[in-house]
């Protein structure tokens, strides 16, 4: 059975939201944040060292980070509907999406939180921030174009990984100057694993 230690309003909202899509059987391992700090319990450092979820358990595996997480569902259970193969056609494309979510979109919207924290002593570095903000978005807007999905025309681990930066980008309110990212996400959000992962995962509000 695949085992998922969730967090809430956190990252490992996709996770739920892939194996809903591809009909797995899962169990919820369920963790609150702390109401004051927003951080996550000290109890999961019992179940990876950087206390931080998503972690996945499959068997005798166990996984951490959502982009490793993603791309192993899709490559183990999958069966080419939701990422192309090695060497097919989209499939370096795919790669760079699923990268592309947390090692560059991510990074600015987190620094805006910490340093939004500050107050007036980050004020020199907001301007650089809400630029590569609107940097990132411009480009995901311009390859999403018209299109339904980021690679192919159906949902891969791409999209999976890519809605959880549009949900942000949502809350900070950065996505309005984008319609085609705010009707893609609506989109997403509108589909029926979309909901039933909320229904296991309670409530998820980023930004609370």
């Amino acid at each position: 059975m695949i085992r998922v230690h969730h967090l809430n309003n956190s990252r490992s909202q996709r996770i739920l939201w892939i194996l809903e899509e591809m009909g797995l059987e899962y169990e919820i391992v369920p963790y609150q944040r702390d109401k004051e700090t927003r951080l996550a319990p000290d109890s999961l450092k019992q179940v990876h060292p950087l206390g931080k979820s998503p972690v996945l358990e499959d068997g005798d595996l166990k996984i951490a980070e959502s982009g490793a997480i993603v791309d192993y569902l899709v490559r183990t259970y999958g069966g080419g509907e939701f990422g192309p193969g090695a060497g097919a056609q989209g499939y370096n494309a795919y790669m760079e999406w699923l990268h592309f979510a947390e090692g560059s979109a991510m990074l600015p919207f987190m620094l805006a939180l910490y340093t939004g924290r500050l107050g007036d002593a980050a004020a020199p570095l907001g301007p650089r921030i809400q630029s590569e903000i609107a940097n990132h978005l411009s480009y995901m807007s311009d390859r999403l174009g018209d299109r339904d999905f980021f690679v192919r025309d159906q949902l891969t681990g791409a999209d999976i990984m890519l809605v959880f930066v549009l949900e942000v980008a949502a809350v900070s309110g950065a996505i309005g100057a984008f319609p085609n990212l705010k009707a893609y996400l609506e989109r997403m959000q509108a589909r029926p694993a979309y909901g039933h992962a909320l229904e296991r995962g309670g409530p998820y509000q980023l930004g609370a």
